[in-house]
């Protein structure tokens, strides 16, 4: 069927079975105008494309295909037919699915750059606990849970050992063991506090002795040697720690 629009006389050869018998909204491919065309009319036009609408009250606008054809004055010249709206929605879903993709490599980056550093700072935590400890007492009772005891003044007392003999008549008790500094930095040597207990636990004497240095640097290590004679008989065990402030 050929139609004709009422504003710039441009004609337009379209199929007929697409307009039902109450007519549908069409509009011109030239100059934009829309009417309310009627019925088929008989009268082909092989050269005439056309851009038409579905009627608002009987349903949601699709998209429809977009045709600029040549007009029917055999001296004008020809169009070449654009692309309809689905066509350009088509053309348009690959860069949102690029984003999409896009979107999805950041969020993984982020969640592994996230699990690096909270395993960095694991390792952190464990490797260097005894400097976290001088700095942060607090965190001394949270590694013992762990079951990774540390000291809080970055200082560690090894091997100890301790023995009774006999000199000169006189029973004398004899403490020994190592100081280790396992902070990153020189530290001073506190002293050490020997305490004696019976099979109770109860506290029978209690002395203080310095080691064979003042201060170590980071890893260094020390002895201590303490004695004493005569001591309790009722000694049963002893603990060997650090003096505290005051002691």
């Amino acid at each position: 069927m050929i139609l004709t629009c009422p504003q710039c006389a441009t004609r337009y050869q379209v199929d007929g079975a697409k307009f039902p018998a109450a007519g549908r909204n069409v509009r011109c491919a030239k100059c934009g105008n829309v009417w309310h065309q009627l019925g088929p009319v008989p009268e082909p036009d092989p050269e005439a494309e056309l851009m038409v609408e579905e009627p608002p009250a009987r349903r949601q606008p699709e998209p429809e295909p977009s045709y600029e054809a040549a007009p029917a004055d055999p001296h004008a010249h020809s169009f070449v037919p654009t692309r309809s709206a689905a066509e350009e929605t088509e053309v348009a879903a690959p860069p949102r699915a690029r984003t999409s993709w896009l979107g999805r490599i950041a969020l993984a980056t982020g969640w592994l750059l996230l699990s690096g550093l909270v395993l960095a700072i694991g390792w952190v935590v464990i490797n260097f606990r005894e400097n976290v400890a001088i700095y942060v007492p607090q965190t001394a009772s949270f590694y013992a849970a762990a079951g990774l005891p540390v000291s809080p003044r970055g200082m560690d007392l090894t091997d100890i050992g301790y023995n009774q003999k006999t000199e000169d008549g006189q029973r004398v008790l004899t403490v020994t063991g190592r100081i280790i500094n396992r902070s990153t930095h020189e530290l001073s040597v506190p002293p050490v506090r020997v305490v004696l207990f019976d099979t109770d636990r109860h506290e029978l004497y209690r002395w203080t002795t310095v080691a064979g240095a003042s201060s170590l640097k980071a890893g260094a290590v020390t002895n201590f040697h303490a004695r004493l004679a005569s001591p309790p008989s009722a000694m049963h065990d002893l603990e060997v720690r650090f003096a505290r402030a005051g002691e």
